[in-house]
């Protein structure tokens, strides 16, 4: 293996540099989600059924009552490599790198797996993987609808009362990067809910940090304590200076 040995001074100087594109990719990266959440809804007109651990669940039921439902297709079922013992191999790389679902559900959006395996199939597979993401069976050509019938894929849905939307879709390797809360609040159509954002005016927007929790905190309804207020207060301050200066 090849390298280049260099001195300390040299190495933080290449690291600078790099840097400075890696600030610009993050910020393209932001403006994206940006745009992101200005695309335009499509409606969803058909009735769609799952079976669920409780039994028979429609697309609005597994928003868990909350605003925003992402939805990933995960192949298990047969004829899958793997199946009965285990999920695809990709799909089961993108479940290991699901962080806790506390964190989404905080900032209104549930995460759900579908496949078209049977409950008990699921159930079993959860067990044994250490698993806790919702996770149901399709039961329609719900996964043909939306794209994800024969190849996996991340589908994003908003929930107005009892109307439902399509607001977003991704995958190949745009599924990659999903796991991360962050990511996954990034193609929402509310976004992360933080004020540094650019959202479309009247969008829910809390101050950067402060809904930040432990996971187990969230449905207790503890706020983050003041020590926490005055820490994340300096890391504001410290991000605004931070994008004042990557303005000028």
């Amino acid at each position: 293996m090849q390298t280049h040995v260099v001195s300390a001074q040299e190495w933080e100087a290449a690291r600078q540099q790099l840097l400075v594109k890696e600030k610009a990719a993050t910020r393209a990266r932001d403006a994206l989600a940006a745009e992101r959440r200005r695309m335009p809804w499509l409606a969803v007109e058909k009735s769609y059924a799952f079976d669920g651990p409780e039994g028979k669940a429609s697309l609005l039921d597994l928003f868990a009552g909350r605003h925003q439902l992402i939805v990933y297709r995960a192949f298990f079922e047969p004829g899958v490599f793997g199946w009965p013992d285990h999920a695809c191999r990709g799909c089961s790389m993108v479940a290991d790198q699901v962080a806790h679902l506390a964190h989404l559900n905080a900032r209104d959006t549930t995460l759900v797996f579908v496949s078209r395996a049977p409950q008990a199939d699921i159930a079993r597979l959860k067990a044994r993987m250490g698993w806790e993401i919702p996770w149901y069976t399709i039961t329609d050509g719900f996964d043909a609808d939306f794209g994800v019938g024969e190849w996996h894929g991340t589908n994003v849905f908003f929930r107005d009362g009892s109307n439902l939307f399509r607001t977003y879709f991704i995958n190949n390797r745009g599924d990659e990067q999903m796991g991360g809360t962050w990511n996954y609040l990034d193609i929402t159509p509310l976004g992360r809910q933080e004020v540094w954002e650019d959202s479309p005016e009247g969008y829910p927007q809390t101050p950067t940090y402060k809904w930040w929790n432990w996971h187990d905190n969230y449905e207790a309804g503890a706020a983050p304590d003041k020590r926490w207020v005055e820490v994340s207060d300096a890391g504001e301050a410290a991000f605004r200076k931070q994008q004042a200066s990557a303005k000028s």
